[in-house]
């Protein structure tokens, strides 16, 4: 073969070497950034949740592969907020509930953490365990999660005579907040207007 030709095979070959090196760089960086932009979005979204996630699951990748599933299933979800009858039915059981605290506040922050199921349940959230409905509640509400949570616990531990008033009583505060989030939550302008507004409640002190 003349020299001249393997120059310009050699030359061809080094342009299609350098192309593809570009175009990789290129996809990588895209690839990059699109990560990037994800997990900002996730922590934007779920705050605490995403790092409490990445301590739980042990990387970033599975932490953020679970919560974009939660992202994905929610959205199959049929959620609405409550109509204005609904609401207030939901906070005259409230206040049905907190009047029980005094005589019996174990009872009153188990039935609290179950009225937060039949709130979720009115909204459309499907019925499930505790862990896949604070997954679900997560994507949504990641900023109250905490409180449920907590609340949740010591309602486990109410049912085992494991807790003290004081713990009850927050219980029923921190169920509280969750529960206000759900109802509180306005429809549409096409939709029912929103329920009347319901402040933290001064949970009685218990009968000693």
């Amino acid at each position: 073969m003349p020299i001249a030709s393997l120059i310009i095979a050699a030359v061809v070959i080094v342009a299609i070497v350098i192309v593809a090196a570009r175009l990789y760089s290129t996809q990588q960086t895209r690839r990059r950034n699109e990560t990037e932009q994800t997990s900002q979005q996730l922590r934007q979204r779920f705050g605490t949740e995403y790092d409490r996630t990445v301590a739980e699951k042990g990387d970033v990748r599975s932490a953020e592969s679970e919560l974009t599933a939660r992202q994905k299933r929610v959205t199959g979800f049929d959620i609405q907020p409550l109509t204005a009858d609904e609401g207030k039915s939901f906070n005259d059981e409230w206040q049905v509930m907190q009047a029980t605290f005094v005589d019996d506040p174990s009872a009153a922050a188990q039935d609290a953490d179950a009225l937060i199921g039949r709130v979720m349940a009115a909204r459309g959230y499907p019925e499930s365990d505790y862990e896949q409905r604070s997954a679900d509640v997560s994507v949504d509400h990641p900023a109250i999660l905490d409180r449920y949570r907590t609340a949740h616990e010591i309602a486990l531990r109410a049912a085992d005579g494991q807790a003290n008033t004081e713990d009850l009583r927050q219980a029923v505060l921190n169920s509280h907040a969750l529960f206000t989030e759900m109802v509180q939550e306005q429809p549409t302008a096409e939709e029912q207007p929103a329920v009347e507004s319901v402040a933290e409640p001064p949970v009685p002190v218990a009968a000693r």
